[in-house]
């Protein structure tokens, strides 16, 4: 189950010749991967490019019309080694995963495949997840291109380009022998537009082809001396060979190339922010008319010395647009014009930040400080936008400068929201549980991993040291197995994290080397983090996967004799007291407890279309809810403090003699009864009760409804009269 259905776009994908299609740049990722004639697809979700495994889920009958094999990869590094099937066969192949976490997995298949070369087109689709949205570490692909020699498309983000980039990269991978890796950023991956589309081609030579006429190349495999062999292949016949069908099919573009004596090179991913700067400056406009020389890189590895040489020629100075750092493009343009004894001035990073998104305010100050050196007067008598305009000492500031005094002064007076787990989220109560038990025990070495469980470590929970990787959790924790001390140390994994590398590279190491530490998996029944994918522990029914292998199973057979499993993490005394155990029994050996609840929003989305049908059925539907009760509440917060769910926060007293605030439940609770659990497990206060709230009740609710009320209403009654009384 995936976190958004594509079942009714993707009927686009069966658009043919002289048809347009219209749409998210995912889907036509995806149909240009079917006009190219591709033969199998295989991926790891994660952002940006999650949907793209979505839409080729959703779209598995069109597949297989065409004979398309796909599948979800246990890992990116399984994903990757899928592109041998291209090593010996004319087939092509794509995988796709976010990078650069999804490159690093992957990085020794690559390597590999980059060796031996490929007869087949080869592509790898990377989600590259760069700047202030990101999650990650800030790393780029690039780095991996340049050492496996993989060449690296970037194209403009717009749809006509993107499928260009897809067509092109199958045809520059077959003529260099070499694996082609596709970069798209978020806003590419979901900007919408359209393009011209053509027929969906089966592939020329099958997997069943394949599959019945084996075939097998020594010098492909890496082994010496092959070995050898192929680095001279990658600079005698790979190299020049990706060169001269990067020229001829004019993959980088050129626009008003003698303009002006000087221009701007860039990624072409980078090229609509650039563009929107010149147009803001008056230098260029929508349609892409610029009054300054544009080069843009739709490869940026390798570069073409040649088109370098004619763009500077002539040129005083150009900006280099390379967003992140090293500033490899920039310091390879350098060396190009250095040999060719070119004198054009390279600005880059001194105009623009060494590191950072190049956001349009960032870009847009750079080129106008490029412009400024070279061609002031083409900025003269014009009004610059705010972002490019300095702030002048002694001046009244413009708008956009007060805007952003205000956003400071803001700042000093809202507190900061860090991230947190949803609404209901299972994973809340394992967090709380251990706090509880912290509080008993006293604190321990907390190694965490990647996935929503690592919001443990922002408050209010602040729990954990260090995470290394996806699945590597328990393998964090490797170095803390010793015998000098009773205290365990705790590691936190869960099930997408688990599947994908834990089970060899936490759990069979942990028990290959005896440690006697804990590992506390978190089984919400899905990959959450990346969109809510199956897994192989998922217990819902997939046509096309196979499920409900358990993960206390998994353990077992390699090796875990202590294995506790908590089948409802709601019930936060359990899960306390199975912590308690864990960290406390006196069996020796590796230790799993597994916290086992569905993922709340893939239970809400599941259960929301079936509870609105059913109210407009006229079925009776019951829905719980929290609240508490402000006459009771202490305004002490515990509950928020062990808790920190979004729905629970806090209001103004409705006695006017206390100053301090109640805690409240607001209108996005789930019922998950959390709260009410914290308040009675911590043994904090009664103030939480639980409501139902009944659509299309019966007889015998209304008649209840209306009991409850008569006794309330004598009750309030009664107090009034009492008070009354003692008034007079």
């Amino acid at each position: 189950m995936a976190e958004r259905s594509f079942v009714h776009e993707v009927q686009k994908l069966r658009l043919g010749e002289g048809d347009e299609f219209r749409g998210e740049g995912i889907l036509a990722v995806t149909k240009a991967l079917l006009q190219s004639g591709v033969a199998y697809v295989a991926g790891y979700q994660g952002a940006p490019i999650s949907h793209l495994m979505d839409v080729l889920t959703d779209a598995r009958d069109i597949l297989q019309e065409l004979g398309v094999h796909f599948e979800h990869s246990a890992s990116e590094a399984t994903a990757t080694a899928t592109l041998a099937a291209s090593v010996n066969y004319p087939l092509r192949g794509a995988v796709t995963f976010k990078s650069t976490v999804g490159t690093n997995v992957a990085s020794d298949a690559l390597a590999n495949l980059a060796s031996g070369g490929v007869i087949g087109g080869a592509m790898l689709i990377v989600g590259e997840d760069y700047g202030e949205g990101s999650s990650i570490m800030q790393e780029r692909s690039h780095a991996f291109a340049m050492k496996s020699q993989v060449w690296l498309l970037d194209p403009r983000p717009n749809l006509q380009s993107i499928v260009r980039a897809v067509e092109t990269g199958f045809e520059l991978s077959e003529a260099s022998s070499t694996p082609v890796m596709l970069e798209l950023r978020i806003r590419a991956c979901h900007v919408h537009g359209r393009f011209p589309t053509r027929d969906n081609r089966r592939p020329a030579f099958s997997l069943k082809d394949a599959i019945e006429n084996p075939r097998r190349d020594v010098d492909r495999i890496v082994l010496p001396p092959s070995s050898y062999l192929h680095e001279r292949e990658k600079v005698e016949s790979r190299w020049p060979a990706a060169i001269r069908f990067i020229r001829e099919r004019e993959l980088n573009e050129f626009f008003a190339e003698d303009a002006q004596d000087f221009g701007i090179v860039m990624q072409g991913g980078l090229y609509n922010a650039v563009l929107r700067s010149l147009e803001l400056l008056g230098l260029a406009n929508a349609l892409g008319d610029s009054d300054v020389p544009l080069y843009v890189l739709n490869v940026t590895y390798p570069l073409v010395d040649e088109e370098f040489k004619r763009f500077c020629a002539g040129k005083r100075g150009i900006l280099l647009v390379e967003e992140g750092q090293p500033d490899f493009i920039e310091q390879n343009v350098n060396s190009i014009l250095r040999k060719a004894d070119l004198q054009t001035r390279v600005h880059g990073k001194d105009l623009l930040p060494m590191a950072g998104e190049y956001t349009g305010g960032v870009l847009l100050q750079g080129v106008t400080r490029f412009i400024e050196i070279h061609a002031p007067g083409l900025l003269q008598g014009r009004l610059l936008p705010a972002a490019a305009r300095p702030a002048s000492v002694g001046q009244s500031l413009p708008n956009g400068d007060l805007q952003n005094l205000a956003v400071q002064a803001a700042v000093e007076q809202v507190q900061p929201r860090p991230p947190s787990f949803c609404t209901g989220c299972p994973e809340r109560p394992v967090f709380t549980a251990m706090k509880m038990i912290e509080r008993e025990l006293g604190p321990h070495h907390v190694s965490c991993d990647i996935g929503c469980h690592l919001f443990s470590i922002l408050p209010p929970f602040n729990i954990g040291a260090t995470t290394m990787g996806y699945g590597l959790g328990w393998a964090g924790a490797s170095a803390f197995n010793t015998g000098e001390t009773s205290r365990r140390t705790i590691a936190v994994m869960g099930d997408g994290g688990f599947w994908h590398n834990g089970l060899t590279s936490g759990v069979g190491n942990a028990v290959f080397n005896k440690t006697d530490n804990l590992l506390l998996v978190v089984d919400n029944g899905y990959a959450a983090a990346t969109g809510g994918q199956d897994v192989p522990s998922s217990q819902a029914d997939s046509p096309s996967l196979s499920t409900r292998h358990a993960i206390e199973d998994a353990v077992r057979g390699v090796g875990v004799k202590w294995v506790r499993k908590v089948t409802n993490t709601y019930s936060l005394a359990q899960m306390r007291d199975s912590l308690r155990e864990a960290l406390t029994t006196k069996e020796n050996g590796p230790k799993v407890l597994i916290a086992q609840s569905e993922c709340m929003l893939n239970r809400q989305r599941r259960l929301k279309p079936e509870v609105r049908k059913q109210i407009a059925g006229g079925q009776r539907v019951v829905r719980e809810r929290f609240g508490v009760d402000p006459d009771t509440c202490t305004g002490d917060h515990s509950c928020i403090r062990l808790s920190g769910c979004p729905s629970l926060t806090i209001a103004s007293s409705p006695d006017p003699l206390r100053r301090d605030p109640v805690a409240t439940v607001i209108d996005s609770c789930v019922g998950c009864g959390l709260c009410g659990e914290v308040a009675h497990a911590a043994v904090l206060c009664p103030s939480f009760y639980r409501a139902e709230i009944i659509n299309n009740p019966g007889a015998w609710d209304r008649l209840l409804s209306r009991l409850r009320s008569a006794v309330i209403v004598w009750l309030q009654d009664r107090i009034e009269r009492r008070l009354k009384g003692l008034a007079a």
